[in-house]
């Protein structure tokens, strides 16, 4: 989930060891045999949200997945290989929103993503962080929602201990 590899520059500049992989590259977060093991000491993600903007015609994208159900099942194994990649101590940073869906209603993905990583053998390491949105938006969007999809998205930070 390398998307436009801001985080993968960053680091780059930072001088701190980064691996970044991307659909687009053939590589799924969601296969534990793509995924190192016990080896970072942190980890970000800010996974697709289910539906609302989809970003590839991949099938195995998580924006792609028909259900809510099917979405959950990939996100938890997203989270699980995540949880794996980190050493003892680890941190695990996922920036998640809930949204509103033409059909389904109401989607607590922040809720999901605390269940699923607890349900992983991770902790909460502190408080969430938000961010709020202001309006920002892009030409090249594809929503199946309505915009704007939420107020604010949540940086949950997990520990693997």
């Amino acid at each position: 989930m390398t998307g436009s590899g801001t985080c993968r520059d960053v680091c780059r500049e930072l001088g701190l060891l980064c691996w970044s992989s991307d659909l687009r590259e053939g590589a799924d977060a969601c296969d534990v045999s793509q995924f190192p093991r016990e080896t970072f000491g942190f980890c970000w993600i800010h996974p697709p949200y289910w539906r609302q903007k989809l970003y590839t015609d991949d099938a195995r994208d998580l924006s792609r997945t028909p259900t809510l159900d099917a979405f959950l099942t990939r996100y938890r194994r997203l989270i699980q290989n995540c949880a794996g990649a980190l050493a003892a101590g680890g941190k695990l940073a996922i920036l998640m929103g809930d949204y509103n869906d033409r059909e389904a209603g109401f989607v607590p993905l922040v809720y999901y993503t605390k269940r699923i990583a607890f349900e992983c053998g991770l902790k909460q390491h502190t408080t969430d962080i938000i961010r709020f949105s202001h309006g920002a938006s892009s030409g090249k969007k594809v929503y199946r929602s309505s915009f704007i999809p939420g107020l604010h998205d949540v940086c949950m930070i997990f520990e693997r201990p």
